[in-house]
């Protein structure tokens, strides 16, 4: 099978990016470009954001997750600590997240290091879930391979029963983890391929430094 793709092509127009207004913390640049996509253009999911891990078996991963939190101090987002991302992270904490947004013509990488949130932390964020999601926790063994659908419906069904009426606690093999980033990039598409990316490097005294790079 083949398939010529060579004619896709698509003009980028809607915004600009510019070195001498850019901000001297990424994590505000970034707070800026959440809140304007997330308001003012059709995004399904603006917290939706691509996670790579380098797996044990040496190759890298890509796949979507959904940021909970941003602060100055890093992108928040959950998961199950025993999922083959939760065992890569654990392996080699190196991971990038990536944001593209098409309705903005935008996209964001980040270079950075993954690590546990505290377990309070974690706490609080299962409970406020649906019941529905905390259960679904706990049915999961996540990347773990199943004989079919039923078993894990026939699962949620016992433990509906289970706790039925009760709180559900939060497994321990389930929680947050922060991604710290060291390299922030933004890309803002624009006319005849000549895109704005602005790099922000974090540097030992805790600054960042910021180039412009060629598109």
């Amino acid at each position: 099978m083949e398939q010529d793709l060579s004619n896709y092509r698509k003009s980028y127009e809607k915004s600009e990016l510019l070195l001498d207004t850019a901000p001297e913390n990424p994590m505000e640049l970034f707070q800026k470009w959440f809140y304007e996509v997330d308001k003012f253009f059709n995004e399904d999911e603006t917290n939706a954001m691509t996670i790579s891990t380098i797996g044990l078996d040496g190759f890298p991963k890509s796949r979507v997750v959904l940021l909970k939190r941003f602060t100055y101090e890093g992108f928040i987002f959950y998961t199950n600590y025993n999922s083959e991302k939760g065992k890569a992270i654990a392996h080699m904490p190196n991971v990038c997240l990536s944001f593209f947004w098409h309705g903005a013509e935008r996209q964001i990488i980040i270079k950075g290091k993954a690590e546990k949130i505290a377990e309070n932390l974690s706490d609080g964020y299962f409970e406020s879930r649906p019941r529905g999601s905390q259960l679904g926790a706990l049915v999961s063994n996540q990347s773990e391979v199943v004989t079919d659908r039923d078993y894990l419906e026939q699962k949620l069904l016992k433990l509906e029963k289970a706790f039925e009426g009760k709180e559900i606690p939060r497994p321990s093999h389930w929680g947050g983890y922060i991604v710290k980033p060291i390299e922030i990039e933004f890309w803002q598409g624009r006319p005849n391929r000549l895109h704005d990316r602005i790099r922000y490097e974090l540097q030992n005294d805790y600054s960042w430094l910021i180039n412009r790079l060629s598109p």
